[in-house]
């Protein structure tokens, strides 16, 4: 089951893992694994790559952290597949990248002997990036009629799936708002107006998914394989720039479709 319709449909630059988290979710389908043990596989594989910055084997920090976006996606798939949605493995998911993301910037902010201050910097960018990709993503997806899982805004726990604890989801959501919402708060005050747009272009989302946790962790990634651990830091916090153009451009193009 895809997240958007057919016709809505677009290339997502930070989705590169979906066939082989397809595959991953084909073949424990039919066993007693779940998605919630496949989110704890990514954070396995997360910490893993961790491990490799710091002890400079960054081609495997590559690989590690290129598995954990993988397994990330699998996750969702999974619980597609078995038909098992899950308020509990959607924050656990979400909860769990926030906290790798710190600690991956963390990591690299440790060998390259940089500022926290600008890692922090650059922490806060990552998120207020991710975030408005996924705010201008799950409006698509409601106005869609596709998977409305996620939901635009998060302001009481919902109501638990079969299978699953209220107490849990309750747990997990008060966490996860915790962890997300002034970032949450930030994107919507810079642009409140996008839950009323329709129009939001293919081309125009393939661009913003750029800002996608898949491809930040591909750059990321490449660039600590490459020799330039040092320039990812700046990097990130420059890119963050690019949030403003992004809304500007989305605030054009429903002004240009009226």
């Amino acid at each position: 089951m895809s997240k958007l319709p057919k016709d809505r449909k677009f290339i997502d630059l930070s989705d590169y893992g979906r066939p082989v988290a397809r595959w991953i979710a084909n073949i424990f389908k039919d066993t007693t694994i779940t998605p919630v043990h496949v989110t704890w596989m990514f954070v396995v594989s997360g910490l893993i790559a961790t491990y490799c910055i710091l002890t400079h084997h960054n081609i495997l920090a590559l690989f590690f952290l290129l598995l954990k976006s993988t397994l990330d996606a699998a996750d969702g798939e999974l619980s597609r597949v078995k038909n098992t949605p899950s308020y509990t493995g959607r924050y656990l998911d979400s909860i769990w990248d926030i906290i790798l993301n710190f600690i991956f910037l963390f990591a690299i902010n440790y060998v390259t002997d940089g500022s926290i201050y600008l890692m922090c910097l650059a922490f806060c960018g990552i998120q207020l990036q991710g975030t408005l990709y996924n705010y201008y993503y799950v409006i698509l997806r409601n106005k869609s009629n596709g998977d409305t899982t996620s939901r635009i805004f998060e302001v009481e726990a919902p109501k638990a799936f079969p299978g699953e604890k209220q107490s849990t989801v309750n747990r997990l959501y008060h966490l996860y708002n915790g962890l997300y919402i002034a970032f949450d708060k930030t994107i919507y005050y810079l642009d409140r107006q996008a839950i009323h747009s329709e129009y939001f272009p293919k081309l125009f989302m393939t661009l913003l998914s750029s800002f996608g946790l898949g491809f930040q962790l591909l750059i990321m990634g490449v660039m600590l394989a490459i020799g330039w651990s040092e320039f990812i830091i700046p990097f990130f916090i420059l890119y963050s720039i690019l949030i403003f153009v992004f809304i500007a451009l989305r605030k054009l193009l429903n002004r240009t479709n009226k």
